[in-house]
């Protein structure tokens, strides 16, 4: 257990870090050295530290194409996800993937697709498993409000209610599916009673709370884990800062306004917690998270391309 210091600490870091990543993902983006399409997460980040901050080693996670922060929170390699959104050799998905599909088995980061509501049957899949090998190890499942319209979100939620899998259900609410608002998608704002309809007990974390998405997740964790229940379903509300792809904003398409935006990008997670800490220590972790950035960058800078003999590798008829 963490003390509350130890535990400002590491989100802080995990925080700082994923912002700083993508911030410098978005420096780079306009060179075209990174060859794939990125979905920043920054201003979202606070759910995914605090969700993977309460997971255990062995415990798996599947995410979205906006995974960034799920894989780097959950401890995802950075050389290798900075190298995969170069194309380089070095990459997690050596360099075929790109930014939508990262994967780092050691760390349990089962992978992420391009494609909206695909990584929901995996994790089902997986979480089936796992309850026939009778593992202690838990799923968590990321994925945005746009994929409780998909029909295998509903199909998924109905079987692990059915099986009682070992499964949290994380998601993202940062109201749009691209640029459509939730309420023009769905004729109500009850994600949680969707959940609620499958037998699937639910709670709603409003404001972005880091904290308060550590304390329920290591809540829903410890019940997972000790077979009371499952699946489980979180939905954290969040926003997004950044347009949907790239790194640029989008207030000028007309879908959403900067008066809208402001009281989330006000109510950042990062100043907030690292206000919580004596000022050298964040300095501190603020140099050694830059040093490590740098580092990253570096290696994706230098790191070769795929060779032409990698182009059938890892393909199936």
């Amino acid at each position: 257990m963490f003390s509350q210091n130890e535990l400002s600490e590491q989100l802080y870091r995990s925080l700082y870090r994923i912002r700083r990543v993508e911030e410098t993902v978005a420096l780079v983006y306009p060179t075209d050295k990174i060859k794939s399409p990125v979905h920043l997460s920054i201003g979202q980040e606070a759910v995914a530290v605090g969700v993977c901050e309460a997971l255990q080693t062995q415990d798996v996670v599947f995410g979205t194409y906006r995974s960034h922060a799920a894989y780097l929170a959950k401890g995802g390699n950075l050389n290798q996800m900075v190298a995969e959104l170069y194309g380089k050799a070095t990459g997690c998905a050596k360099g075929k993937g790109g930014s939508m599909h990262l994967i780092d088995v050691a760390h349990n980061i089962m992978g992420t697709s391009a494609v909206v509501g695909t990584t929901i049957a995996n994790s089902i899949g997986y979480a089936y498993a796992l309850k026939y090998q009778r593992s202690s190890a838990i799923v968590v499942s990321f994925f945005g409000d746009g994929a409780t319209d998909e029909g295998v979100w509903h199909e998924s939620m109905n079987f692990a209610s059915l099986k009682g899998l070992p499964i949290l259900f994380i998601c993202e609410n940062n109201r749009y599916a691209i640029h459509t608002h939730q309420l023009q998608r769905q004729p109500l704002d009850n994600l949680c009673d969707r959940a609620r309809a499958y037998g699937i007990p639910a709670e709603r974390i409003e404001d972005n709370d880091v904290f308060a998405i550590y304390a329920k997740t290591q809540a829903a964790v410890r019940s997972l884990r000790a077979g009371e229940a499952g699946p489980i379903f979180l939905e954290c509300i969040t926003y997004r800062w950044k347009e949907h792809v790239g790194p640029g904003e989008d207030y000028h398409m007309g879908y959403r306004t900067k008066q809208e935006a402001a009281p989330w990008i006000e109510n950042d997670a990062i100043p907030k917690v690292g206000a919580m800490l004596e000022a050298q220590r964040r300095q501190q972790i603020e140099a050694e998270v830059e040093a490590e950035v740098e580092a990253a960058f570096k290696f994706a800078e230098t790191s070769p391309f795929p060779s032409l003999d990698e182009l059938f590798t890892d393909t199936y008829k």
